[in-house]
């Protein structure tokens, strides 16, 4: 499942409302907030989790609401009335420190249960087991990383998730933002470190198909308008969409569309399946270019039988005077390159249709 945050701390205004429906309508179905607070918002906090816990009934959403230590007592709410709590909306409590799994497992018999992946023990787990918990109910969240250079090690993520999955826990994380990010720092809110600048689109295809993870959010607020619409395509029909820019090449118009990587998956470049059995007309050669990471390609008449061969460059190659480079891949959507495996089906499109 796919999720976004929204942060009680600014107020929800007709922008976040339709955010949020827009979100919805491309297949997301989960909403992340907190309610560690100051203690003189605590009136505002309860407010607006009221008004986001009806957004998210309206929109058949899951709320999964950040707490620690006294939160949710400070917003007006109390583990003694967890009726109230889940009839506004809410559906999960994450529970990080301060708060025993005695707590813990009652609250479980009313709403599902968020752990702090990182902080998870075998004792916890065995507490927890002692106190006769569903387990079905509970998940483990991995912390957003505000500050570079401290966001989780893809070989430490792993590591912890093979645990976590074996003791029985779903598996949350988030990927960064990239148009409204969260301050005060302004640098994404990524679980993992290589994620930080990555096109958060990118980086949540490579948690759920590569890492296996249950649920993936979007730390910040917001993302921008193609990456929308690059989850609305893959949620939709399974198409990685990927933005391309023209080089000047009388063959441009040939690439665009859509494609499937060939199931004999190459090492140095996607391979259009279909490209060069279509009728075409003589392809002459072009000028000479260097096929740069990104680089979309054609065969031309020099290349015999494989001319017309369609490909997307994944490492840097040298110049070949049988292929034409005719556009290539927007620089935000390189990191999706790697995720386009055996018989995936991705499309072309001009940068300028979005």
């Amino acid at each position: 499942m796919y999720g976004i945050s929204v942060f009680l701390g600014e107020e929800i205004t007709d922008d976040t409302r339709n955010y949020i429906q827009k979100m919805s309508e491309v297949g997301f179905n989960g909403i992340f907030t907190s309610l560690h607070i100051p203690e003189d918002d605590s009136a505002l906090y309860h407010q607006r989790l009221r008004e986001l816990g009806s957004i998210a009934q309206k929109l058949d959403m899951k709320l999964m609401v950040d707490i620690s230590g006294e939160a949710l007592i400070h917003a007006g709410f109390s583990f003694d009335r967890l009726d109230e709590i889940t009839s506004i909306g809410v559906t999960g409590l994450r529970m990080d420190y301060a708060i025993s799994n005695q707590v813990i497992a009652e609250a479980s018999r009313h709403l599902n249960i968020g752990l702090n992946a990182s902080t998870i023990t075998a004792q916890d787990v065995q507490e927890l087991q002692m106190l006769k918990v569903d387990f079905s109910k509970f998940e483990a969240w991995h912390n957003y990383y505000p500050r570079p250079e401290t966001g989780l090690s893809s070989t430490f993520f792993r590591e912890k998730n093979s645990w976590l999955q074996e003791s029985g826990f779903k598996v949350f994380a988030f990927v960064p933002g990239n148009k409204k990010l969260r301050g005060p720092l302004y640098e994404g809110l990524p679980t993992l470190e290589k994620h930080r600048y990555q096109n958060p689109f990118a980086a949540a295809i490579e948690l759920q198909e590569n890492d296996q993870i249950e649920g993936v959010y979007l730390g910040d607020p917001e993302i921008n308008e193609r990456t929308i619409q690059q989850f609305a395509r893959y949620n939709c029909d399974q198409i990685v969409q990927l933005e391309v820019e023209p080089v000047g090449s009388d063959y441009y118009s040939l690439i665009l569309g859509t494609h499937v990587n060939r199931q004999d998956e190459a090492r140095d470049v996607i391979r259009s399946a279909t490209a060069r059995f279509k009728e075409i007309n003589r392809i002459e050669p072009e000028t000479l270019r260097e096929r740069e990471i990104g680089s979309v390609t054609i065969d031309n008449f020099q290349y015999g039988r494989y001319m017309g061969e369609i490909q997307i460059v994944k490492k840097q190659l040298p110049a070949n005077k049988k292929i034409n480079v005719v556009a290539k891949v927007v620089a935000e959507d390189h990191s999706l390159l790697k995720l386009i495996s055996a018989g995936k089906t991705f499309n072309l499109i001009e940068k300028e249709s979005l």
